[in-house]
């Protein structure tokens, strides 16, 4: 009988696992041996700090990222098929949402092995539920063309899918680019079109503000440099 692949989310930023994350979610991360996880060093400080039970040098962490290719997936089975249970982490939030490790749970899928998601923050719902824009119909592009002419043609078609669809359309964008992201919405979108910003999501610092595009372009600009945000529109 194979193991259990257990989703387990991570902080969304400096602080106490306990803070965020409810003590099932620990318990049934602590006694794990097997983790894939995206950066082994940035794990091993998170599952210590989580309370694993095992001395940190026992645990096995096998790398999936960006770098990682489709060949290096399935040998991330073998704790699984074995019958050991084995832990995917992200390196913040929900694992498998805009994440590397979607590859894995398909693969698990595939193999009829047991998927289990547990609770944790996840930034892009935080942030949709904390917006104001509509909750019944949404839709996460990621990450838009960093180029200004191409990503202009995106916010154009997006924003009008938006208004036809009434439909909240979620976005994020590197940290060192956000404000970059933010003049381009405010460049391109309709002055009547409300955008959310939503900064430091679950953290002390966190701030969530939605206004009209034309309300905007009156204030200051929010700052945003090297913070994780997410941007939801809706026309």
């Amino acid at each position: 009988m194979s193991g259990t692949l257990y989703l387990i989310p991570v902080p969304l930023g400096p602080g106490a696992p306990q803070d965020v994350l409810p003590p099932h979610t620990l318990s049934t991360l602590q006694p794990l041996r097997h983790f894939v996880v995206e950066n082994a060093k940035s794990a091993r400080a998170f599952l210590k700090i989580a309370g694993t039970t095992l001395p940190l040098q026992e645990l096995q962490l096998n790398e999936l990222n960006e770098h990682s290719r489709p060949a290096d997936i399935a040998p991330l089975l073998a704790p699984l098929l074995a019958g050991e249970d084995v832990g995917l982490l992200s390196e913040a939030g929900c694992p498998a949402v805009a994440d590397p490790g979607a590859a894995l749970v398909a693969l698990a899928q595939q193999q009829n092995i047991r998927v289990v998601p547990l609770i944790g923050p996840s930034s892009l719902l935080l942030a949709l539920m904390g917006s104001g824009l509509d909750g019944q119909r949404f839709a996460f592009h990621g990450y838009l063309p960093a180029k200004d002419a191409e990503r202009s043609k995106v916010l154009r078609d997006l924003e009008k899918e938006s208004q036809q669809k009434r439909q909240t359309q979620l976005c994020i964008e590197t940290p060192y680019r956000n404000a970059a992201l933010f003049d381009a919405l405010l460049r391109h979108c309709q002055p009547g079109t409300r955008l959310c910003v939503a900064t430091d999501l679950s953290l002390p610092s966190e701030r969530i503000r939605t206004q009209t595009i034309a309300a905007w372009k009156k204030q200051t600009p929010p700052d945003l440099e090297r913070r994780p945000t997410v941007f939801l529109f809706l026309a």
